[in-house]
């Protein structure tokens, strides 16, 4: 398998994690890839240019949410994607909060770096914070514990990564609006495998 992707991008560190939970860690040959590098090839693999892609026997998956269902079913199913029922749909629901989380995230990053300094809209950054915070309210409220050991699901895989992301790139301070998630992060990192080797790089 390959997968492309960016040491600091939040998506394909969801699926990093996953191949390490799943035990395909030591199968996956990565290939960095920098979606604003004209000359990658990333546009060869997914048309949309986006990254992470996955190319397993001679097929391509994408985007994170594709690829992560494509590990589960390859691991057996039912590992770290609920196989039916209400807990599938609460996985998968917890799972499209999180996403929602960091593409919020990654706008607040692209218009501080990618506008021209007389183009940068204040209120389109605070908007996009404010989903930030209501998305890590509304899961603060829920006051979970972690108990899963090594194999997280996928809302949790993505809420490790919301947290660190936000710590990584600071769009805000997590601690300010979910403080008690503080305790949950050390408990999975602490239980799940690949979560320190897939952590994105100190700037």
């Amino acid at each position: 398998m390959q997968l492309r992707s960016s040491p600091s991008s939040p998506f394909g560190r969801k699926v990093k994690m996953a191949t390490y939970i799943l035990g395909f860690d030591d199968q996956v040959r990565p290939v960095l890839t920098d979606t604003l590098d004209p000359n990658d090839r990333i546009c060869d693999v997914n048309p949309l240019g986006k990254i992470p892609a996955l190319e397993d026997d001679g097929n391509i998956y994408y985007d994170s949410r594709v690829i992560l269902e494509y590990l589960d079913a390859k691991a057996g199913g039912g590992k770290i994607i609920p196989a039916s029922g209400p807990t599938r749909y609460e996985a998968l629901t917890r799972a499209a909060l999180m996403d929602g989380i960091l593409d919020a995230a990654i706008l607040v990053i692209y218009e501080r770096r990618m506008r021209p300094e007389d183009k940068y809209v204040e209120s389109v950054v605070e908007r996009q914070r404010g989903k930030i915070v209501r998305g890590l309210e509304a899961i603060a409220a829920e006051n979970r514990s972690y108990s899963n050991g090594a194999m997280p699901d996928i809302g949790e895989i993505g809420l490790a990564c919301v947290l660190d992301y936000l710590d990584f790139r600071k769009q805000v301070n997590w601690r300010d609006h979910a403080p008690n998630l503080a305790s949950w992060l050390a408990d999975f990192a602490a239980m799940v495998p690949g979560y320190e080797d897939s952590m994105p790089p100190i700037d």
